[in-house]
């Protein structure tokens, strides 16, 4: 495998790219756990009403971020041929797309919260708390639609800064918000797991406005019109769609395995999500940074194989692979040992305690695994159009594997919900194995845009 080390202009890309994400993420992630935090003083019974709320929210992200991971793809090669019109089309697909899917997870969100919450949990005090939640953040889908169409086509042009900016604006504004609406400080009314929610609504809608305003106010490459945005036809349509189809459907699919795992774990007890979501938290904190080498590693190879540069390509994926598993080791270790510090900062039971501490251990051996998974399924796949083969891959290690593994462990073993997720992580570990070979092989490398 060639690998290039030593390439500064590499580095100089990718921090570029990769620390702008990489802090965007932290931030998100960070503040995410003080919220988690804030609504764990209400008690266990809110934080599992929460975390089961932003089940559905989570599918849709994901759904999200299949369609601007596909259309990603083509702005990057476009991009990397200076093909502004076309990177303009993409993004109107992008839109039409997300806007559409929007709608649906939105009236479903408003209309029936208790039925779609009744697939995690029968818990009646769990789905009326999450139901009231789910409610108020339904009205957030659209924004999110479309601020993720702008955010995406500004990083696979390599101007990763601004999303991130306008994100930690956004996020800022979550916390305060949360502040003052969950405990009613400064006057302002004290509203639970309602007030988290506007809050939610609130600050999504300024990241919005602040990100679309700047844009259009600085004339933008990404400033189109609606006509310009529109200006597909079906035989454009399609070729997009031929390769961002299997893409949603890898999160899609993905993301409803992620559910599964849930809907297992909410099987064990109340305790046992609670003990997830306070991990899962934990966890993503020291995971940004694999976001941050994946989409540096999607938007660079996107580029250079758009401008018919695949050699380089294939030594860029080397390499991000070789530091994907040595960030993951480093960093898996770094979880396991501030783990009880950052546990102190919970309000809960030791019950809770106890299971969220082994499962932090689990998440930090699997770690290494992890990273190289983002790195080769968002980065390396992705960025060539390999879209089919990641598709199988995930979906083969979540399905035939992790999803059976969890209802094994969690209702036929009845296991402890640690010893579950441990199960669950096997299927990191099979899909590096079968990564590794197309990686080598360099059957992912493909330009996606060439003749459109």
């Amino acid at each position: 495998m060639q690998i290039d080390l030593y390439d500064r202009h590499f580095y100089k890309t990718m921090l570029g790219i990769a620390l702008p994400i990489t802090l965007q993420n932290l931030i998100s992630s960070a503040l995410n756990m003080v919220d988690t935090v804030m609504i764990g003083k209400l008690g266990e019974t809110q934080i599992a009403a929460v975390g089961l709320a932003n089940q559905v929210f989570f599918l849709f992200i994901l759904l999200m971020f299949g369609v601007n991971s596909g259309c990603a793809i083509f702005t990057a090669q476009f991009w990397g041929k200076q093909d502004i019109r076309n990177v303009r089309r993409v993004m109107g697909i992008a839109l039409v797309s997300g806007i559409s899917i929007s709608f649906l997870f939105g009236i479903g969100a408003y209309f029936i919260p208790e039925k779609l919450l009744r697939i995690f949990t029968t818990d009646a005090v769990v789905v009326d708390m999450g139901s009231q939640y789910l409610r108020i953040v339904s009205f957030s889908y659209l924004i999110t639609a479309i601020t993720f169409v702008y955010a995406f086509a500004s990083r696979s042009i390599g101007q990763a800064k601004l999303p991130m900016m306008v994100s930690a604006v956004s996020l800022l504004a979550n916390t305060g918000l949360n502040y003052l609406l969950i405990f009613g400080n400064f006057y302002f009314p004290k509203m639970g797991i309602q007030g988290a929610a506007l809050a939610t609504l609130i600050a999504r809608s300024i990241e919005l406005i602040l990100l679309v305003g700047i844009i259009y106010g600085n004339k933008d490459v990404l400033a189109g019109t609606l006509k310009e945005m529109l200006a597909f036809d079906n035989k454009f349509f399609k070729k997009v769609y031929n390769t961002t189809i299997p893409v949603i459907l890898n999160e899609g699919l993905w993301s409803l395995g992620m559910i599964m795992y849930t809907a297992a774990y909410a099987r064990i007890s109340t305790e046992a999500i609670a003990s997830i979501q306070i991990a899962n938290t934990i966890q993503s904190m020291f995971m940004v940074i694999s976001m941050g080498l994946g989409n540096s590693c999607a938007v660079m190879l996107g580029n250079v194989i758009g401008a018919e540069r695949q050699e380089k390509a294939v030594i860029y994926g080397n390499t991000f692979c070789l530091l994907g598993i040595i960030t993951g080791v480093v960093l898996g270790l770094k979880l396991v040992l501030l783990s009880p510090v950052i546990l102190s900062f919970f309000n809960v039971s030791p019950v809770v305690y106890n299971n969220a501490a082994k499962i932090l251990l689990i998440m930090g051996i699997f770690m290494c695994f992890r990273f190289f998974n983002t790195v080769l399924i968002i980065g390396i796949l992705r960025s060539g159009g390999d879209t089919k083969f990641s598709l199988f891959l995930e979906m083969g290690s979540v399905w035939i594997l992790g999803v059976p593994l969890a209802f094994l462990g969690a209702l036929v073993l009845k296991l402890p919900v640690y010893w579950v997720y441990a199960l669950i992580s096997l299927e990191e570990l099979v899909k590096a194995c079968i990564g590794v070979p197309r990686v080598i092989s360099k059957k992912w490398v493909r330009n996606v845009v060439r003749n459109m």
